[in-house]
């Protein structure tokens, strides 16, 4: 009798003791659980503290909980398509019996039925009949998509963290577009993934590598061959553009992510490149794509650093997937569906392009990017192949990624003795915010889409100056009629060489004519990157019984270099610094834009100025001398510029 009770207890101490969680513990994970379906470890942690219960049981309560959700979803689903399918089985099975009720025509013709009503029957077969294959058609289409539905998908999140991203899948204003223009939108960009996939994996000899300057770009013969696609334009300026690079970049994988999803974040890391975006609709894929993603409906319009060289706009379809661990790819491919979204046609057509983002232990990235367009200009290939090619992308992500990376903290050993002018970090932010608006304007007039021809000012109209002119009510900018003018030479000098020329506070008073021949010092600096030329500085012209300053930021990298500046009194610095909100800041900004021409040594100088007029309405008349003005400013700024640096008589 002992021995038995000693092995009912052994029995009974082998059993495992399962515990019920209290009615609370349930309430606080399900209020948890509806903002964050993925909990990360310190969340898990915090929970089971509040909660009292172990790490491994709030783990295993939010992975059941997803699995829940899930095979309900997926039950609602089927049940839902079952049902759509015996519905249209049973239309389908009437209309085959209406079908056999329906006998020879010439004999109900000759059983006494008049002409009217024999033409009505025969209308109503053929309505009958395309009825029929249109619905032949849907219930093989919902066949495939209940066979799609009914898979296991894998449990991964794009971004789990960040919640807004995800509730604008589902609250963006539709376009509308209808399912069956959604399911070529999904090929489509389905298709352009698989592509880009397969060129960011394969080298020769589908890419060729220039031994003049080290870039890749495609082998024609060997890319049609992987993929044959027409060519979408066919007069004689039409062309395809190629280029691959890559290199590690200053943030993390996700971040990055974030950056592609957000249209807003996107034009603000590419400002000098981008110059508007839109996304028209976002669609979720979860249910169709099974890696599921992201699929955006979106508009950019592109532009080099130079107005003499027309903008590029695209209508494209960003499908933005994890294919991999710790790895992403973004797609972008035109696609001719949303054609009715484009006012005109447009002459420029993304075939595959994107990127393959992959985490690092660092917490940095490596990005590879690709890109490829088929356009129909006549712009000059050199220079628009560096503006708009690969490398560009990449150089300016690794350079705005330096530029946050020191916005995140005041260096601890200052590399330039002014860094220590701006001591507070809020004041140091608010002022490279404040100098980033400046640059954003700047890039966004380049365009010159309001350029105005003057018949009275024939030397104007041919010395390659073009004019802009703009209502400002404001925003940012000071209140009137600004007049804009923009020109580019091409001047036989490194971009390096000029950049440091233009730079250098020791001979611009010999160039720039507003300085009136004065020196210009520098009395404080942040730096915004590792090259000592990338920098926001605040400068102090030499301008008697004025309170005015100029707010200066420079940059510089492989493919160009900019230096761009504006205006700005003492008691508007002093409240940046002190932190207040910069959106107040009245700033018209000028500058100096430089570009690479191909592989040679030549550089693209390209030189902006703005002027602000008394009047406010384009019901007024302009006043010429303020254009008079602004290209005799033009016009004497290149001359001095040519003669410092020894080649005076270059046209």
């Amino acid at each position: 009798m002992d021995s038995t009770h000693g092995a009912s207890g052994s029995n009974s101490r082998n059993e495992k003791i399962y515990h019920r969680h209290s009615q609370h513990q349930t309430q606080q994970l399900e209020a948890f659980f509806k903002e964050f379906t993925h909990p990360n470890e310190n969340q898990r942690n915090q929970l089971s503290r509040d909660l009292g219960l172990g790490p491994k049981q709030i783990q295993f309560w939010f992975q059941n909980k997803r699995t829940q959700i899930k095979t309900m979803n997926e039950r609602s689903d089927k049940n839902t398509l079952k049902a759509e399918n015996d519905r249209i089985m049973c239309e389908n099975m009437s209309m085959q019996e209406a079908l056999k009720n329906i006998t020879c025509l010439a004999c109900r013709q000759a059983a006494g039925s008049s002409h009217h009503q024999v033409q009505d029957q025969s209308q109503s077969l053929m309505t009958l009949r395309t009825e029929n294959l249109k619905l032949r058609k849907e219930h093989e289409r919902l066949n495939i998509f209940l066979e799609k539905s009914l898979a296991a998908t894998p449990d991964v999140d794009l971004i789990p963290q960040n919640t807004e991203i995800r509730r604008s899948l589902y609250h963006h204003p539709s376009t509308g577009f209808q399912e069956t223009d959604r399911t070529v939108i999904i090929e489509t960009a389905i298709s352009a993934m698989n592509e880009l996939i397969e060129l960011l994996h394969v080298n020769d000899p589908v890419w060729n590598i220039s031994p003049s300057d080290g870039r890749s770009t495609l082998h024609r013969d060997s890319y049609d061959e992987l993929f044959p696609k027409p060519n979408h334009f066919k007069s004689a300026n039409a062309r395809v553009e190629s280029s691959k690079d890559s290199g590690e970049v200053a943030m993390g994988a996700s971040q990055l992510v974030e950056v592609f999803l957000d249209t807003n974040k996107w034009k603000d890391m590419f400002s000098t490149i981008i110059t508007k975006a839109k996304t028209f609709e976002i669609l979720d894929t979860t249910a169709t794509i099974r890696n599921g993603g992201s699929i955006h409906l979106m508009y950019e319009k592109m532009h080099v650093v130079s107005p003499l060289v027309a903008p590029r706009e695209f209508f494209f379809i960003r499908f933005i997937q994890h294919t991999a661990p710790a790895t992403w790819v973004v797609v972008d491919v035109s696609c001719d569906f949303i054609r009715h979204l484009q006012d005109t046609p447009s002459r420029t057509r993304k075939l595959p392009s994107g990127c393959m983002i992959q985490h690092k232990s660092n917490g940095k990235s490596f990005v590879t990017w690709i890109e490829h367009v088929e356009v129909d200009d006549k712009s000059s290939i050199d220079l628009v192949s560096y503006a708009y090619g690969a490398k560009r992308w990449i150089t300016t992500l690794q350079r705005m990624c330096d530029r946050l990376a020191c916005s995140i903290g005041i260096p601890t050993t200052p590399g330039h003795e002014l860094e220590r002018v701006i001591k507070s970090l809020e004041g140091r932010r608010n002022l490279m915010r404040l100098s980033h608006r400046m640059v954003k304007s700047l890039s966004e007039i380049l365009s010159m889409m309001d350029k105005l021809d003057f018949p009275h000012l024939s030397e104007l109209n041919n010395t390659g100056v073009r004019v802009s002119v703009r209502i400002s009510r404001g925003t940012g900018q000071p209140n009137g009629l600004i007049v804009s003018a923009a020109t580019s030479i091409s001047l036989p000098i490194s971009n390096k060489d000029l950049f440091d020329f233009l730079n250098d506070e020791t001979t611009r008073p010999q160039w720039d004519v507003l300085s009136a021949g004065n020196p210009v010092n520098a009395v404080a600096r942040i730096s915004t990157g590792t090259d000592p030329g990338n920098c926001i500085a605040i400068m102090q012209p030499f301008v008697p019984k004025e309170n005015l300053l100029m707010l200066q930021e420079s940059s510089i990298d492989s493919l160009g270099a900019s230096l761009v500046y504006a205006p700005i009194d003492l008691p508007a610095i002093t409240s940046v610094v002190k932190g207040e909100d910069t959106e107040r800041i009245q700033i018209l900004p000028s500058g100096y834009l430089i570009s690479n021409v191909s592989s040679t040594s030549d550089s693209i100088l390209t030189i902006v100025f703005q002027l602000l007029t008394c009047y406010i309405t384009k019901s007024q008349p302009l006043n010429m001398e303020s254009v008079a003005t602004m290209h005799s400013l033009m016009s004497s700024t290149v001359q001095r510029i040519k003669v410092v640096l020894g080649c005076p008589d270059l046209n």
